[in-house]
């Protein structure tokens, strides 16, 4: 054999480079399904070249940024992908922001184009200086579409370029923009294959917003594999049995808040699954009777899962909840193709039993938060990714969830701070002192409460709860209000508010000792 290898050859593939391939071997098969349209593999590919056409003579370059403001439907899947064919980086959108958080993640970015659905228009700022232009999905959009040449330009992105950038929750109050590259992206795909099972033709039912990983991140894999996205814009009940009575699903996405009702109608119904490989995820939100009757309605087992926007699925994804069985513990089991361990605040690996931060490398990895040196210096300290999440690792190897290093609250399957919500209660001159707690909640896992201490009694919940409308997402608002005296915070040695003090009496008990 003669001749010079080229490794290079083997290591450079791109989202846009297998989603082209993939359309090219299965253009008459269905890609999209939407409100009852079938969009084919071809058809998909045709519009994905028309949109980088139209990306491109906006200026788009490798390494610019498009912001899309969009609820679930074909353009945004068609967007990211063209996107990711000029090595621009698509920015995720939260449209259940207030205009104060979208303007702060926009600007966040500095994206030369904002495309957005036409009536969330109102939510968005516009461009003062003139920064970025805005285009809307409708008319305007599929006129600039026809307008362009539907041939296959070259892709000129490369693997460890930014392929979406999904918002997550800061410890700050601040969003932070999770950067996720072509390789990470291929990476979670073949990770999902590999652990769920996930067949090639399997369809995705994305109803769950497609600013989550969840609905990104396995739209983008089902089209890289060759099957169907079912897409519906957030969860209703109706279209969504629909697709379960019609479609072989690999995966299907079950969040807290919806597990129950799903199970509702599927009774009221009585809808029949064509086939469910697996559903559910966060596991520990959902009460144990309410996983016990979804698997057994759908004749699927439900996902243990531990992951994060950060990690993708890994690192503990393995374990499944057997159809009809109500789990009476829920330890993970590490997943395949990721390397984790467990370290105390020295970053030393703790012994087995022991409380201790999990650390993680692999491949499905993202790669930092945008324009975050320090945060990603700290996080990624040592070469692994920290994540701030407590575990214990028993005998067996399994894992089970102890704590967070930094306290949040998960509502529905979003990550809600408490730092960003006393920020804004605490802009009223009123009040003293904010904590925010989580309580347990039957429908949404865990929700918001707070405790308030005021200079004067004239603010009221109600003044509250205008100052939470305006400038906090509905999911992040405090269910209740507690007014406490100033001197009833329970606190440390070192004068820090003692959440799970707070959190006991809510329960109506108490602990006892401090900590500092």
């Amino acid at each position: 054999m003669t001749g010079e290898f080229n490794g290079a050859a083997g290591s450079g593939l791109t989202v846009g480079e297998l989603f082209r391939t993939r359309a090219e071997v299965q253009s008459a098969d269905t890609a999209i399904e939407y409100q009852g349209r079938q969009t084919s593999y071809g058809e998909l590919l045709d519009r994905v070249a028309r949109v980088t056409a139209m990306l491109a003579a906006s200026g788009l370059r490798r390494g610019d940024r498009v912001a899309l403001l969009s609820r679930n439907r074909p353009e945004y899947v068609e967007i990211e992908l063209a996107a990711a064919n000029l090595g621009v980086i698509t920015a995720c959108l939260n449209w259940r922001l207030s205009p104060r958080e979208l303007a702060y993640c926009v600007e966040l970015v500095s994206p030369k184009l904002v495309i957005v659905e036409p009536d969330l228009a109102g939510n968005l700022a516009t461009s003062a200086d003139g920064l970025w232009q805005t285009l809307e999905i409708g008319p305007q959009y599929e006129h600039l579409l026809q307008q362009q040449d539907a041939r296959q330009a070259p892709i000129v992105a490369e693997p460890e370029d930014g392929l979406v950038i999904l918002y997550t929750s800061g410890t700050t109050g601040l969003p932070k923009g999770a950067v996720i590259s072509h390789r990470a992206m291929i990476a979670r795909s073949l990770v999902f294959s590999s652990e769920l099972c996930i067949a090639p033709r399997d369809s995705f039912v994305a109803w769950a917003p497609m600013f989550h990983m969840a609905s990104t991140d396995h739209s983008l894999s089902t089209l890289l594999r060759g099957g169907t996205v079912v897409m519906i814009d957030g969860f209703q009940t109706e279209p969504l049995m629909a697709a379960i009575e019609r479609h072989h699903i690999g995966w299907l996405v079950l969040i807290p808040g919806m597990v129950e009702a799903l199970s509702a109608g599927m009774k009221a119904q009585a809808t029949k699954a064509k086939g469910v490989r697996v559903c559910g995820a966060m596991a520990d939100l959902v009460p144990p009777h309410a996983i016990a009757e979804v698997t057994e309605l759908l004749q699927a087992p439900y996902l243990n899962s531990f992951g994060s926007t950060e990690t993708g699925l890994p690192p503990a994804t393995r374990a499944l909840i057997a159809p009809g069985h109500v789990p009476e513990r829920l330890s993970k089991q590490q997943s395949a193709f990721c390397q984790i361990k467990l370290v105390d605040p020295s970053d030393q690996e703790v012994a087995p039993g022991m409380p201790g931060e999990l650390a993680m490398r692999g491949a499905t990895l993202f790669s930092g938060y945008w324009q975050a040196h320090d945060t990603n210096a700290h996080d990624f300290r040592g070469g692994w990714f920290h994540m701030g999440d407590v575990f214990r690792r028993n005998t067996d190897g399994s894992l089970d969830f102890v704590d967070r290093v930094k306290y949040m609250i998960k509502s529905g399957g979003e990550n809600v701070y408490p730092a960003e919500i006393e920020r804004v209660l605490m802009s009223d001159s009123r009040i003293t002192e904010v904590a925010v707690v989580r309580a347990k909640d039957h429908k949404w896992g865990e929700v918001p409460v707070a405790f308030i201490s005021r200079r004067e009694d004239s603010i009221t919940e109600a003044d509250l709860l205008d100052l939470c409308r305006r400038d906090l997402a509905p999911y992040k608002r405090p269910r209740q209000f507690n007014f406490i005296d100033f001197s009833e915070f329970p606190r440390s040695t070192s004068g820090k508010v003692q959440r799970h003090e707070l959190e006991a009496r809510l329960a109506g008990t108490t602990t006892a000792g401090t900590s500092s």
